[in-house]
C-alpha cells in the first residue's frame, strides 16, 4: 500500500503526534477534520491527516465512491502508522476513521507492536435505529488493550447515552459524552450549548488524555 498524501499541523518535535482519519462520507480537510487538527495543533500537539484511497480518488474526478473495503482501509492505515512510527503515535478518527483505527489497533496488539493510543470521535457502534447489529462492530472492543478515548455524542444514533453503558467495552476504554451532541457533535439549539462548545471540548479531551499516556 503506498502512503497517501499526508497533511501536517503543528511543530515537527511534538511530544505526541495524533494521526486523525476521516469518516465515511466527507474528506479530510471538512470544518470538522480542520478545526481538530488546528485546535491540537494550537495545543503544541502534531496532527496528520490523510485520506483513504476512495476519498482520495474523488479529488481526481470528483465521483463519489463508497468507502473501500475494510482490508484496504487497514492497510492505509498501517501505511501511516508504518511512516509516522509508534513510539508516540496515538491513532484517531471521525466515525469510520476511529473504528478502523480501533481495529487495527487490536492488530497491532496481537502482532507485539501497539501503538501508543486510540481515539474514536464518534464510534459508530452500530447502523442508526439498528442496535442489534452492535456486535459486529465492536468484538475486538472487549478485548482491546491499548488505552482509548472515544468521545460520543449523547444523541448520537450510532450508539446513545442510552446504549453504549451497556456494551461489554474493555476497561482500557473511557467513554466521554458531549452533551446533546449528533454524530457530529452538534447540540439542538434547545440545549443552550453550541457546536463549537462541544467541539472545543472534545479536543480539550484529546490533549489531556494524550499527554496523560
Amino acid at each position: 500500500m503506498d502512503l497517501p498524501e499526508l497533511l501536517i499541523d503543528g511543530p515537527h518535535d511534538a511530544p505526541v503526534t495524533i494521526a486523525l482519519a476521516h469518516g465515511a462520507g466527507a474528506p479530510m480537510d471538512t470544518a470538522f477534520m480542520t478545526t481538530f487538527a488546528q485546535g491540537l495543533a494550537a495545543r503544541g500537539l502534531r496532527c496528520v491527516r490523510f485520506e483513504f484511497p476512495y476519498m482520495a480518488g474523488r479529488r481526481v474526478d470528483d465521483k463519489k465512491r463508497p468507502p473501500n473495503r475494510a482490508p484496504i482501509l487497514l492497510d492505509t492505515w498501517r501505511a501511516v502508522i508504518d511512516h509516522l512510527g509508534r513510539e508516540n503515535l496515538v491513532i484517531s478518527g471521525k466515525s469510520m476513521g476511529g473504528r478502523m483505527a480501533s481495529m487495527v489497533a487490536s492488530e497491532l496488539e496481537t502482532e507485539g507492536h501497539p501503538v501508543k493510543g486510540v481515539i474514536c470521535l464518534g464510534y459508530p457502534f452500530h447502523p442508526p435505529g439498528k442496535p442489534e447489529k452492535a456486535e459486529g462492530r465492536m468484538a475486538h472492543l472487549r478485548t482491546l488493550k491499548t488505552p482509548t478515548l472515544i468521545l460520543q455524542g449523547t444523541r448520537d444514533t450510532f450508539g446513545t447515552i442510552d446504549q453504549v453503558p451497556s456494551f461489554p467495552l474493555s476497561k482500557t476504554i473511557r467513554v466521554q459524552w458531549l452533551e446533546d451532541g449528533d454524530h457530529g457533535f452538534k447540540p439542538r439549539k434547545k440545549s443552550g450549548r453550541s457546536e463549537a462548545q462541544n467541539w472545543a471540548e472534545a479536543i480539550e479531551a484529546m490533549d489531556v488524555f494524550v499527554r496523560a499516556l
